[in-house]
């Protein structure tokens, strides 16, 4: 019944708002990117930015994104302008009332048609609110997926397969532009040379003397922590071989704590300690980055660092890493319910949740001992 509500007023919508539309020119000559999501989304959206940028050297690209995601986006060479918007459901905290993603809509939209955009691209394939806001920013050419609730709004809808990596799917909108190589693009986020200089600093004061190793366990999901005895095990037999640093944000203090409390090696706690440039300038100078499905592990991919991420309820089909399987590994239980896509807890109410206890220890140092003989033989 809810679904059935949510599309009738998704249509009744986009009828509304078609109103505004313009006609498209044969060739893009303004283009909207719009990309509500968190950190590690934002990451995976930039090989399409820099295909968008090669396929349409003329055209004038503008991203859409939240506040939060800002940083990542803000030195992009194939971006000609950043708008920010507070995504409804995107922003964390409390949550306004129920009709003020309408007003918020109505608001984007009357902002966005001053900019009289020709193109718009829906980058979350089930971004029924951002299918409306390509609708009423006047676009003449909307490009998204087929999902229920996007299609209405779009000129172009590609087939939705929900399964699809979510970069994929990124460079296949861009494709629908026009021709592109969709295998040759890499993350990319390049950090400032004063991020640079922290990282070098922050090296020299704790004289490293063996290949860094970091260890970002923390996570917006709850239901995505594996054990903090197990990352304690992971370092301890690691520790002949590298120079173990736990990392993360002041949210994740606590459960760096927990993994810390239980080491007895020497290592390093670099949580809280950097911003998201200076984290990228740190993981830039590791021999290997290991974590949970999280977007600091996607800022490591960004800096060509091999990494390893443990996948439990999160589905690494779609937000898996975007890169070399051989360097940037997928360990994952593959039982019969993940993923199930329930971040903040088991649904089977097992706590760790079932499918990341299933992750060995062994399998985990068996990766990360690869991944480091080979940064050996590469150096």
């Amino acid at each position: 019944m809810k679904a059935l509500l949510r599309s009738t007023i998704v249509r009744s919508l986009a009828l509304a708002l078609g109103v505004f539309t313009r006609p498209a020119p044969a060739q893009p000559q303004r283009i909207l990117v719009i990309k509500p999501d968190h950190l590690g989304d934002i990451l995976l959206l930039t090989p399409a930015l820099r295909a968008l940028r090669q396929s349409q050297p003329q055209a004038h690209v503008s991203v859409l994104i939240g506040s939060w995601a800002e940083r990542l986006l803000a030195d992009n060479p194939d971006l000609d302008a950043i708008e920010i918007c507070e995504f409804p459901g995107f922003v964390r905290g409390a949550q306004p009332s129920a009709l003020a993603p309408y007003r918020l809509l109505w608001q984007e939209a009357a902002r966005l048609r001053q900019m009289k955009f020709d193109t718009a691209l829906v980058m979350r394939d089930d971004h029924w609110w951002g299918g409306l806001l390509a609708l009423g920013s006047g676009a003449g050419r909307r490009i998204g997926f087929a999902h229920p609730l996007v299609a209405p709004s779009l000129t172009t809808a590609l087939a939705w397969n929900p399964n699809a990596h979510v970069t994929q799917q990124a460079l296949d909108l861009v494709a629908a532009l026009g021709s592109v190589d969709t295998q040759k693009y890499r993350l990319r986020f390049v950090p400032s040379d004063e991020e640079h200089a922290w990282a070098a600093a922050w090296l020299a004061q704790h004289q490293i003397q063996k290949p860094l190793v970091a260890i970002q366990a923390g996570s917006g999901g709850a239901a995505k922590l594996w054990p903090a005895e197990r990352w304690a095990q992971v370092a301890a037999q690691l520790a002949d071989q590298a120079q173990i640093v736990l990392t993360g944000g002041p949210a994740d203090a606590a459960d760096v704590a927990a993994i810390s409390q239980q080491l007895t090696i020497p290592h390093l706690n670099a949580v809280g300690q950097a911003n998201l440039g200076q984290l990228a300038a740190l993981f830039g100078r590791c021999a290997v980055v290991l974590g949970v499905d999280t977007g600091p592990l996607h800022l490591a991919v960004s800096q060509a660092t091999p990494t390893i991420h443990l996948f439990g309820p999160g589905d690494k089909r779609r937000f898996g890493p975007w890169g070399d399987p051989q360097r940037h590994v997928v360990l994952d239980a593959a039982i019969a319910c993940s993923p199930c896509g329930v971040l903040t807890h088991c649904p089977r109410q097992t706590k760790p949740s079932e499918c990341m206890t299933a992750i060995a220890v062994h399998q985990v140092v068996q990766q990360a001992k690869r991944l480091l003989a080979q940064a050996g033989t590469s150096s």
